[in-house]
């Protein structure tokens, strides 16, 4: 007998964890499906760490082979050794020659896919879903369509960004090749001529002088910072920290927020479409998105749930969703189409964001232009302001 921690909700919805004693994770799993809970997840006890995430693209590509040859009528034992044996990653095909190997000894896909540690919690849940409602081709289906669409999203906002980060990063070089490389030689040739200098020349030549004795220490502390925030951002407190920052910026501060609440309304709405109930769905979709300000609030929203009321009612009373979304929510609550009508909310603001985004960078690009060149002009004319001032004295002697 082995310990296993499993994390399970009772028929109104409160969600727990136990520690309880099985032969196995999916005898453990049986055990409380069968006495009426609903179970999230089964791990064995002091399982740390998880196996190396696949990559979107390959997981993508993965699941539509794996719906192909079970429409086709081969066994999922079956499908899963032989897409293990096809996987060029060797890492991903000794995660589905595991899942395979636990299928074979009667374990369901979903715990076997779950016990491996590395795939989307909503994968696992869709899993889930397919297995106990019997229809695991449609459920797979639609969790493949959502892929789809959050990676073409995705790809659309990246594609947006590049840009800017080009032009940011071409300011920054050119910023750091004329202090460290103009500057020093002109600090050279000012000190041969022996003149007296404006004091925005004396000002560049000590950036430029204090930039070449220090940078040694300079880059190092510089990465060291961008690895303690970086390991900061990964405790809760620095996350909701860094969230919090991300929705007080201005502009960008609404896009994000929009782009999070798309990506709640079609996660949510995916896992509804697959026949999960409503709390075990709300709980899996506010894991799925990355601010923590907005799972928070989806958690909340849980505990008015369960005291009866709406979901839109829910939502609104944590003040974190816009007004737009809980209006259309309500909508789909009250005509009994609410998964339809959260594809809807997803739509509407993943379009909304490429919208604002696109009329951001219109004008961040002009922007970052204009820094760079008064940069570059103030530079200039930093260095040749004492030139200028030795020509005008040469005039004035003859």
């Amino acid at each position: 007998m082995a310990e296993f921690v499993i994390k399970l909700a009772d028929e109104r919805g409160r969600v727990q964890e136990q520690v309880q004693s099985a032969a196995s994770a999916e005898e453990l799993r049986q055990r409380f499906t069968q006495a009426g809970y609903y179970v999230y997840s089964v791990k064995a006890k002091g399982l740390t760490g998880g196996r190396k995430k696949a990559k979107l693209e390959t997981f993508l590509i993965f699941n539509q082979q794996f719906l192909t040859l079970i429409k086709a009528g081969l066994p999922i034992l079956g499908s899963l050794e032989m897409l293990s044996k096809s996987q060029k990653n060797s890492a991903f095909a000794g995660q589905l020659q595991n899942v395979a190997a636990r299928v074979r000894t009667g374990e369901s896909i979903s715990a076997a896919f779950e016990a491996q540690g590395g795939f989307p919690l909503m994968y696992t849940t869709t899993l889930l879903a397919g297995e106990r409602s019997g229809n695991l081709e449609e459920v797979l289906g639609r969790f493949l369509s959502f892929q789809r669409i959050s990676l073409s999203f995705r790809k659309k906002l990246t594609a947006s960004l590049i840009y800017p980060a080009l032009l940011i990063c071409l300011v920054f070089g050119l910023f750091v090749f004329l202090i460290t490389f103009v500057v020093p030689r002109f600090a050279t040739l000012y000190d041969q001529l022996g003149t007296n200098l404006p004091w925005l020349t004396l000002l560049l030549l000590k950036v430029g002088n204090d930039a070449q004795k220090y940078v040694l220490y300079v880059i190092p502390a510089l990465a060291l910072i961008v690895f303690l925030l970086f390991r900061w951002s990964k405790t809760d407190k620095g996350a909701d920290r860094i969230d919090g920052i991300r929705i007080g910026m201005p502009v960008f501060g609404s896009i994000w927020i929009k782009y999070q609440v798309a990506l709640f309304s079609r996660t949510l709405s995916t896992l509804l479409q697959g026949g999960l109930p409503l709390m075990p769905s709300l709980e899996t979709a506010a894991r799925s998105i990355a601010s923590k300000r907005i799972a928070k609030a989806v958690f909340s929203s849980v505990g008015s749930i369960r005291e009866g009321n709406g979901l839109a009612t829910s939502l609104a009373s944590t003040r974190v969703f816009p007004s737009l979304s809980i209006e259309m929510i309500e909508v789909g609550e009250s005509t009994g189409a609410l998964p339809q009508m959260l594809n809807s909310v997803a739509e509407f603001f993943e379009e909304d964001v490429q919208t604002a985004l696109t009329a951001a960078m219109a004008l961040i690009e002009p922007a970052i232009l204009i820094v760079m060149g008064v940069v570059v002009v103030v530079i200039l004319i930093a260095l040749y302001l004492p030139i200028f001032s030795l020509g005008s004295a040469a005039n004035l002697q003859h």
